[in-house]
């Protein structure tokens, strides 16, 4: 390779690692700003599942229609995923797990929540229910309304025996786990079981004492019907958002890692080019020496 060709690989590796910096730079800020989001709203779906869970442990049990299991074979997929790529493998693992389900089920139709999450229901060639793109960062509890309208409606129609989302669960800034959780009919075991997950591994939230499993009966009045009635819708709103959160603060977590290790790898290529570089001079040096002395030991 020439002395010129390898200068411009040079400075052109040298331009990539300040775009990565700069893309690490910005992703750490919204990563703290998304952990700390889903940090805090974990409290709030620990308290709406901790009532679900008492009045699921009353002497009625659970008894709602949206609580009830279906021989219906169809379901209802939520997908979250980014809009972006350079984030690793957080979008992949989860459309992997999603390809998993499709295979598991035949009859599968779609909430894309995020462009990968649409584009892969596309060439998966499903039925789009709806689809979400260019969410913001900065998620509001209105932005989940519409998608819990949609399920809530399409689930107590009997279109589907069951609705699931798929998203990246936040573990730690360098680990994120794809997650699948069952959204309807509500399971009081599945309650269970995502009040135990809603907690990091690492972290200053990581010490806050996980919720007990303490069974108390609670007499209701007025009816357990209508407290569910309007606690359940609560509760499918609250999931979803809850997943939001989770696959943010895990995009941004995972985008950061990447552009560190891209950064990291330009240094490295930078290095060894320079190396290069400098090899390729000195036996360029050497050799136009060589000629210059070979041509005096001529001339005499």
């Amino acid at each position: 390779m020439a002395l010129k060709q390898i200068k411009n690989k040079i400075v052109s590796t040298q331009k990539t690692a300040k775009v990565t910096k700069a893309m690490e730079a910005v992703s750490a800020v919204k990563m703290r700003k998304s952990q700390e989001r889903a940090f805090e709203s974990r409290a709030y779906v620990h308290a709406a599942m901790r009532v679900l869970s008492n009045i699921s442990q009353s002497q009625e049990g659970l008894h709602h229609p949206l609580a009830e299991k279906r021989d219906n074979p169809k379901r209802l997929l939520v997908i979250v995923t980014s809009d972006k790529g350079l984030a690793g493998s957080v979008n992949s693992a989860v459309l992997k797990r999603a390809e998993q389900y499709f295979f598991d089920h035949s009859e599968v139709d779609v909430i894309a929540i995020g462009r990968k999450a649409l584009e892969f229901a596309e060439r998966s060639g499903r039925t789009v229910l709806e689809n979400h793109i260019n969410v913001s960062d900065d998620i509001t509890f209105e932005d989940v309304v519409s998608m819990a309208k949609t399920i809530l409606t399409s689930f107590s129609a009997g279109e589907y025996g069951a609705v699931e989302v798929m998203y990246q669960n936040f573990l730690s800034t360098f680990e994120q786990e794809p997650t699948s959780r069952t959204i309807l009919p509500l399971d009081p075991a599945e309650v269970h079981y995502i009040m135990r997950g809603i907690k990091p591994k690492t972290g200053k939230f990581s010490d806050v004492a996980a919720p007990t499993d303490n069974k108390i009966a609670y007499t209701v009045e007025g009816g357990e019907e209508g407290v569910l009635n309007a606690l359940i819708p609560l509760l499918v709103e609250v999931i979803l958002y809850h997943a939001l959160l989770e696959s943010k603060a895990s995009e941004h977590s995972a985008r950061m890692v990447a552009m560190k290790n891209a950064t990291d790898k330009a240094k490295e290529v930078t290095k060894l080019l320079t190396l290069k570089f400098n090899n390729a001079r000195q036996a360029a040096i050497t050799a136009e020496v060589s000629e210059i002395t070979s041509g005096i030991e001529a001339m005499k």
